[in-house]
């Protein structure tokens, strides 16, 4: 992997199935990450909105592949890099009782060209911020 590529893996106390409503379904995608105006589909486009302004368009892309319950990618922008596409790929995987799951953000020094590490910085500490509201939602969702 080229050395650009945003990589993080994070355990849940969850199985795969809960862990993958996470990442394609509108209601739980809200929970966590942005409001979808639909469920994910496999070679579909996708729209991601800003909760926090007045709903716009914030995220978008096309879902390339769904294995449900162990893989997903899509392609994905943001309004910073005018429509230039990264590549997001998730991978779940039974763990000692819940879930590891991986990310891999691809292709943002492509798609951002000079501005490559600012956007990097910013899409790394976005995806911290995330997955730390994911493990809390996860946590919530799953009795103990």
């Amino acid at each position: 992997m080229i050395a650009t590529t945003i990589s993080k893996t994070v355990f849940l106390d969850a199985p795969k199935d809960v862990v993958w409503d996470f990442l394609t379904k509108k209601d739980k995608l809200a929970r966590w990450f942005h409001p979808a105006e639909e469920d994910l589909k496999e070679g579909e486009a996708y729209t991601l909105l800003d909760q926090h302004g007045d709903m716009t368009r914030i995220c978008w892309g096309t879902v390339q592949e769904m294995r449900p319950h162990d893989s997903l990618v899509y392609t994905f922008t943001v309004m910073p890099l005018n429509g230039a596409m990264t590549t997001v790929r998730w991978t779940l995987e039974d763990a000692a009782g819940g879930t590891r799951l991986t990310l891999h953000h691809e292709g943002i020094e492509q798609a951002a060209g000079e501005a490559a590490f600012g956007m990097l910085s910013a899409l790394d500490a976005g995806w911290d911020a995330h997955f730390a509201r994911l493990r809390a939602e996860v946590k919530e969702t799953v009795p103990a």
